[in-house]
């Protein structure tokens, strides 16, 4: 049997792209509900505030406004908060963490931030009841984190975000989501740490990759 020929080649593959756009058209033609969606991003690979940052970009590229609230990487000068503040009134940023718990060495401390971060992360979701609203997404990051510690009652965060504004965007970052508030969002993404220099070449966090 001969090979085919790059025309017929060409054929089939045009003939199967054609079949999976007609497929796509047909799974998208009952999809027409618009909601703020509550999205979580956990795992144990690099990544999670990063992707979570890729759509708070998105968003302001789209003349969205964003608030965010940092739970626990306030101290840290990042490249994405250095940035954002270019974009003014468009993103409000609160960094209102006091690093990681074996940073600050003193747990009475960083319940007492968390507590401070929920509050405001609270006042932000409140604030977008009316149609005014100041935000369209908001961004808890690193809220999975005091979650795991019981910093916070898990109910009442869980409460708040489900009741949260209809059309408003919550983003939630952290490794270790309670499997409630997995159970509770929308979207869910787990990133898998296949390969980190940091363990396996003993390389430190790189300006602009890490922060």
């Amino acid at each position: 049997m001969s090979e085919p020929t790059e025309d017929e080649i060409n054929a089939r593959a045009n003939e199967k792209a054609r079949k999976r756009k007609a497929a796509r058209e047909r799974m998208l033609a009952d999809k027409t509900k618009e909601k703020g969606l509550l999205i979580v991003h956990t795992g144990k690979g690099k990544g999670k505030s990063t992707a979570a940052f890729g759509l708070v970009f998105r968003a302001l590229g789209n003349g969205m406004r964003v608030g965010i609230v940092q739970y626990v990487k306030g101290k840290w000068e990042t490249g994405e908060r250095h940035a954002l503040e270019k974009f003014g009134d468009q993103v409000t940023i609160r960094a209102m963490g006091e690093g990681f718990t074996w940073d600050t060495q003193d747990r009475a401390r960083d319940i007492a931030a968390a507590k401070a971060a929920w509050e405001k992360s609270k006042e932000m979701i409140e604030a977008c009841r009316g149609p005014d609203r100041p935000y369209d997404m908001i961004l808890l990051d690193e809220l999975n984190i005091v979650l795991r510690y019981d910093y916070l009652p898990l109910d009442e965060v869980l409460a708040v975000l489900g009741n949260r504004p209809e059309m408003l965007h919550v983003i939630v970052t952290g490794r270790n989501a309670k499997p409630e508030l997995i159970e509770a969002a929308d979207l869910v993404t787990e990133m898998t740490q296949v390969k980190h220099p940091f363990r396996e070449q003993g390389v430190k966090a790189q300006v602009g990759v890490e922060f």
